[in-house]
């Protein structure tokens, strides 16, 4: 026992402790023994072997919240759609109720010009009071000016995008305008056309460049000015059910709304809006041989002509229906042309809207377009008088450069006027200017953006702006501004019986 305990026991072999414990891995170098450094508690030694809970991250939202944003998220598209179709609807009632005040200020300046007897056209007066009161609030609360133009805006975006549509009804009805005109007359009338607006397009733009090179005013951007929305497919869909309904009710029951002109308006106003919707979508290219407005014009007449042979009335008798001048039997062309006094009205906005480009360019802006208008109305009282052409229709042709609705307050001054050939006649000069404006000016060189849009507005007025701008949207703001006052100067010169008297001398 003594010996036994006497006796070292054997150190362990290392490969016993190798087949233990596999991962370890032997070295020639002798391992140094662990440093352990003084726990500073108990605790140290005690740690727990199951992981501790890590605090959420901020950027993980928790399951339940997920779930929640999910939720919401598959709802968003139901309250957007809630929200922009009562943005919709929101939005209809604003152009209702503006342009509804713009119409309903024209029809009462209208009868009560009417029953003072005045002859001054009572647009151009709403037109004077609106552009007062706008730069009167703007020199005391600009902000309020502001308001007043944002609360119009819908009005004039949607007379801006119609406007080429109010001066149709004179095209659809001129085969009964120019029924009893001699063809010779008829053909004197076209030459004056053709080089009066030639004669006009060359005097303002040559003008403009004259006043230019002596003010040498530098020219500044102008104000945005914003585009009508395109035509949609739903527009489109939407007046062509129109037509074919209507037409129908028409060609079954001829009188169902109490007369023949009510009851064929609704798919002739159709026929008229479809026609300038699709002459809008057309390429550019065909656009500058077929005008949208005669794609507009031939629209109408087709459906006149189409119902006409089927119920056996004639062509004459469904244009008769479409433009009958009664404001208690309106027939289409009746609705569209009743916008013109709104046209007129509207001036008042956009003027005020370039108000700082008008005064930094005033000397071209109103010496080229007095200087136009008065050149317009007594070349053609000249013209007229050398080729022979009879006085009645010398005078219907007098304001062939002033838009629709001032020309036809112009000839009104004057006894034995045709309306109808003076609306016709002023658009075939836009029309004439709206396909060769562009290459007229590039002819006679007038490469200056002032000059070529006060050239464009004061021969060829709303049809020749349109054309140009669309191409040169750098000469849109003096083609606006020209083209409103080129109308305002004439019509507040022939409202001078002086001037008035002149004419009359001219032509004979």
């Amino acid at each position: 026992m003594a010996l036994a305990s006497a006796v070292h026991p054997l150190p362990p072999s290392p490969f016993k402790s190798l087949r233990q414990h596999p991962h370890l891995v032997l070295s020639s170098t002798p391992l140094k023994p662990p440093t352990r450094r003084p726990p500073t508690s108990i605790l140290a030694f005690h740690k727990p072997t199951h992981p501790k809970p890590q605090p959420l991250h901020p950027l993980r939202p928790r399951p339940r919240l997920i779930r929640h944003r999910i939720s919401a998220k598959s709802a968003d598209p139901d309250s957007q759609n809630a929200s922009s179709g009562l943005q919709n609807v929101v939005g209809v009632l604003h152009l209702v109720v503006s342009l509804g005040l713009v119409l309903a200020a024209d029809k009462f300046l209208k009868s009560a010009f009417v029953a003072a007897s005045i002859k001054f056209p009572s647009a151009l007066f709403g037109m004077f009071c609106v552009f007062s009161v706008l730069m009167a609030l703007d020199a005391v609360a600009p902000p309020a000016a502001a308001g007043l133009m944002g609360f119009f805006e819908p009005a004039t975006l949607f007379i801006q995008r119609w406007l080429p549509l109010f001066y149709v009804p004179s095209l659809v009805v001129l085969p009964l305008a120019v029924k009893d005109i001699p063809a010779a007359s008829g053909l004197k009338i076209c030459f004056i056309l053709v080089v009066g607006w030639l004669a006009s397009l060359s005097v303002a733009g040559f003008t403009a460049i004259t006043v230019r090179k002596i003010v040498k005013t530098e020219m500044v951007d102008a104000e945005p000015m914003k585009k009508p929305s395109p035509f949609s497919a739903v527009e489109f869909w939407i007046w062509t059910a129109v037509f074919i309904s209507s037409f129908v009710v028409a060609y079954l029951y001829p009188t169902a709304l109490g007369t023949s002109a009510r009851t064929c308006l609704p798919f002739l106003l159709a026929a008229t809006v479809l026609g300038y919707m699709v002459g809008s979508g057309l390429p550019s290219d065909v656009k500058k041989v077929f005008h949208p407005i005669i794609c507009c014009f031939l629209s109408a007449d087709v459906a006149a002509f189409a119902f006409g042979y089927f119920s056996r009335s004639g062509l004459d008798a469904v244009l008769g229906d479409y433009l009958t001048k009664t404001s208690t039997n309106p027939g289409a062309g009746d609705v569209l042309m009743g916008f013109l006094g709104s046209v007129i009205i509207s001036f008042a906005f956009s003027m005020f809207k370039q108000r700082k480009l008008v005064k930094r360019h005033a000397a071209e802006i109103f010496t080229s377009v007095v200087i136009a208008a008065v050149f317009s109305l007594y070349s053609t009282a000249i013209m007229g008088r050398v080729i022979g052409l009879e006085p009645s229709l010398t005078i219907s042709i007098l304001p062939r450069c002033i838009t629709v609705a001032l020309a036809l307050s112009i000839v009104s001054f004057f006894e034995g006027a045709n309306s109808s050939l003076t609306a016709a006649v002023v658009v075939l000069t836009g029309l004439v200017g709206a396909n060769f404006v562009q290459a007229a000016l590039d002819k006679f060189r007038l490469t200056d953006p002032i000059a070529r849009g006060i050239a464009t507005a004061s021969s060829a007025h709303g049809l020749g702006t349109a054309a140009l701008s669309a191409k040169e949207p750098e000469a849109l703001p003096f083609c606006a501004i020209a083209y409103a006052l080129t109308g305002i100067f004439g019509s507040l010169i022939c409202s001078v019986p002086a001037v008035r008297r002149s004419l009359l001398l001219i032509i004979g």
